[in-house]
């Protein structure tokens, strides 16, 4: 049996692989396949050598999955254009790469008989009143931006797959926070980790501080995708993982606490973090899984990466 990972080098990618040799889990090969569009070499660094890696630099779209996907494989399906605000910008790249690669590697899996983790987002819901869970009708889900759009598209393919047969799960994901070797800093916790160890300040809507937005540890993401593989839970359904609802405010006030000079500018354009909404993780706990991410721990790791920069009026 082989694991083969998608967008095997980016920010939840990365800390996957470097985490497997710490798993019960045995794999004859473990496939990491990546375009290195982000130049993520380094995440390609001291992989366990008892493990048998391959690497493959190549585009999901075009890369043939046939030659090296056999039965009961496993795949987890990473590989993305993830920049939800960007993808105003690119929406016909964001569809074509998302969709198409995700459509590509379902009718291969399905085809071949292999098991498929699918990596959704919680931005599916958009902006609600009320918390939400995975049975919101499809009339009620509000994406709001070519990205979200495009993953639900994805999970309304998946879904006719399933009902013939493929075997598969999607998994949506809250804004992954933490720490690893190929992590991103373009979503808001980490974003602002950044930007306050640079001495620059938070610039955020003035509407949304006290919105309410789900957010994932990276280590409870990890841990949700082994959780999968070990029960084998590939079962058709569809899981909200996150570790918290937290608002801006809070996420500022934790940086505070360490990073005392940081200043937050309000604006009257909707820049980031300007949807609100509640997202409900019990169904998932159901199958035994537990959370145990801390978005106040993740928060000071990120900052004490960036401890030994020191600005003017910090001296």
């Amino acid at each position: 049996m082989k694991l083969i990972i998608t967008g095997a080098l980016g920010h939840i990618g990365s800390y996957l692989i470097s985490q497997l040799e710490n798993q019960r889990i045995k794999f004859d090969k473990i496939i990491l396949i990546d375009n290195l569009s982000s130049q993520r070499y380094s995440s390609l660094f001291n992989l366990s050598r008892s493990l048998h890696f391959e690497f493959y630099q190549e585009d999901v779209r075009y890369f043939k999955f046939e030659n090296i996907l056999n039965n009961n494989d496993i795949v987890v399906h990473l590989a993305a254009i993830t920049n939800a605000a960007e993808s105003f910008h690119n929406s016909d790249e964001v569809e074509k790469n998302n969709f198409n690669s995700t459509k590509k590697l379902a009718d291969l899996c399905y085809k071949k008989k292999a098991k498929l983790i699918h990596i959704s987002s919680t931005s599916v819901y958009g902006t609600q009143k009320n918390i939400v869970n995975e049975n919101c009708d499809k009339t009620e889900l509000k994406p709001q931006s070519p990205y979200a759009s495009t993953k639900l598209k994805e999970e309304d393919y998946l879904k006719k797959l399933f009902s013939k047969g493929l075997k598969g799960v999607i998994l949506r994901f809250g804004t992954i926070f933490g720490n690893s070797i190929g992590m991103r800093f373009h979503t808001a916790v980490n974003k602002f980790c950044l930007q306050s160890s640079l001495n620059l300040e938070l610039t955020i809507w003035r509407y949304s501080y006290h919105q309410k937005r789900p957010y994932l540890d990276i280590e409870d993401a990890k841990n949700a995708i082994f959780h999968i593989i070990k029960e084998d839970l590939f079962n058709s359904e569809i899981y909200n993982v996150l570790t918290c609802n937290s608002t801006v405010a809070e996420i500022v006030e934790i940086i505070k606490k360490t990073r005392k000079h940081t200043k937050v500018k309000f604006v009257d354009n909707q820049i980031m973090n300007q949807l609100s909404y509640e997202v409900c993780k019990n169904k998932f706990e159901k199958t035994n899984f537990i959370f145990k991410g801390n978005i106040e721990n993740q928060i000071y790791k990120t900052l004490n990466q960036f401890s030994s920069i020191k600005n003017e009026n910090e001296r």
